[in-house]
């Protein structure tokens, strides 16, 4: 039995180097928020938009570092199933608060 690096289908995994990369790079970009909301260094949108930059950055830290996606040919399915996925979830999110913004806005018009 070979102890060779590979895995499903003959791609490789990441490396020791990589997975630790990657886990610095999570612990930091999730320490961050943390820290901007704990000690109100910044106005409360600039908190906001630096929580939102922290998130979207988290996600290509986890797919490039932890599940190995890049622009290669033999991955177009698995790129392609994550932008719809990506997609899907901006829908959800973006359409539910537009809806609640709406409700409150329509519920409260006599206050």
């Amino acid at each position: 039995m070979s102890h060779d690096n590979q895995g499903h289908g003959g791609e490789a995994h990441g490396s020791l180097k990589e997975y630790i990369i990657g886990l610095i790079l999570s612990i930091v970009l999730t320490v961050i928020p943390f820290y901007l909301v704990a000690t109100g260094a910044f106005g409360d949108t600039a908190t906001i938009i630096a929580i939102i930059v922290t998130a979207v950055a988290q996600v290509f830290v986890q797919l490039v570092f932890f599940l190995h996606m890049n622009g290669s040919s033999s991955q177009t399915w698995l790129t392609m199933s994550g932008i719809y996925a990506v997609f899907i979830v901006a829908f959800v999110i973006l359409g539910s608060m537009w809806i609640f913004e709406h409700l409150n806005h329509n519920l409260l018009m006599g206050h």
